[in-house]
């Protein structure tokens, strides 16, 4: 079936920074699981140990939330439904993923002159507004 709705270029501008926002978090994933220098110069003591503690499923989440999103976002940007579930199961584990930051590790005491709930929220509303935007696409048969 041949899509014929033509997306507005308010689609565009949501896919493109949905693009970027899952850019930057694909780029934060690489950059902590090789911890680049750029990455650790930014870490004092205390976070680096945070940081270092975090169980492995804690990482692996991250990366399937980083990554499901910014493929979601380019199938977005495609028209191509499979970015609702994608957007979906980048939620879910970024949902896992910042509960788990905020109240099962010490990081809002550790990282408190950084504002620790900004981030986290930022990311769950972000996420939820994707869910939400790509239904209402395709809803309205710009995604096939």
């Amino acid at each position: 079936m041949t899509n014929t709705n033509k997306p507005s270029t308010l689609f565009w501008v949501v896919g493109v920074v949905a693009l970027l926002w899952n850019g930057m978090g694909v780029n934060y994933y690489l950059q902590s699981a090789f911890k680049t220098e750029a990455y650790t110069s930014q870490l004092n003591e205390a976070q680096m140990t945070l940081m270092e503690s975090l169980p492995a499923w804690y990482t692996a989440l991250f990366a399937i939330a980083v990554f499901s999103g910014i493929i979601a976002a380019i199938a977005l940007l495609m028209k191509k439904k499979i970015a609702v579930p994608l957007f979906i199961l980048s939620f879910i584990t970024a949902l896992i993923n910042q509960v788990y930051w905020l109240f099962g590790t010490d990081a809002v005491t550790i990282f408190s002159d950084q504002m620790p709930y900004v981030m986290p929220s930022l990311v769950i509303i972000i996420s939820a507004f994707l869910i939400w935007y790509s239904k209402k696409q395709k809803a309205k048969h710009i995604l096939s």
